[in-house]
């Protein structure tokens, strides 16, 4: 019971900062893509510690408050994108550790990359495609559309590797203080 308690009072807690944060995106316009990637780590947060149960309850959660508060629903769904990615990314790391021996430590780190790029590859791709006029409000030349699938690309080394630090250094250190 007390540990129920404690779960859903640390996610109620993270669900909050989720929400400010997709909210403080429709109002600081030039942070936006920081603070959405900033409300998507914490459905990693949540996987980690909880389970993934926990965490996909977490993501529908934020997802549907996000189009329910946000006043840019755009935001919301893009924090729907990214809190997928790192739900569908912490979900297969789940998977692929359970098989992970010493000698195929090596081969599975390059294997989960690819992982990586294809569920954020399956997201992106189509977004971009079939929603051209949307994002853009025309129709992109086929070389502004090879820029931005490749600009992609580098985004999600950038999104991913400060995703990784947010779990190693920043959580590593907040979390004795919202789970003891």
């Amino acid at each position: 019971m007390h540990l129920n308690a404690k779960k859903m009072a640390v996610s109620g807690l993270m669900l909050a900062l989720t929400e400010a944060c997709i909210l403080a995106g429709s109002v600081l316009e030039t942070n936006t893509l920081f603070l959405l990637a900033a409300a998507s780590y914490f459905v990693g947060i949540v996987k980690r510690e909880f389970g993934s149960r926990v965490a996909a309850a977490f993501y529908l959660a934020g997802v549907l408050l996000g189009f329910i508060v946000s006043p840019n629903k755009m935001y919301a769904l893009t924090y729907a994108a990214m809190g997928l990615y790192i739900l569908l990314i912490e979900i297969a790391w789940e998977w692929m550790g359970r098989t992970v021996t010493e000698e195929t430590a090596g081969k599975y780190g390059k294997l989960f990359w690819a992982v990586k790029y294809a569920v954020f590859n399956v997201l992106y791709i189509p977004a971009v495609l079939l929603m051209q006029e949307f994002l853009f409000g025309r129709r992109l030349g086929a070389l502004v559309l090879a820029a931005v699938l490749l600009a992609g690309q580098v985004g999600l080394f950038f999104y991913d590797y400060a995703y990784g630090y947010v779990q190693r250094e920043l959580w590593g250190k907040l979390r004795g203080r919202f789970l003891d």
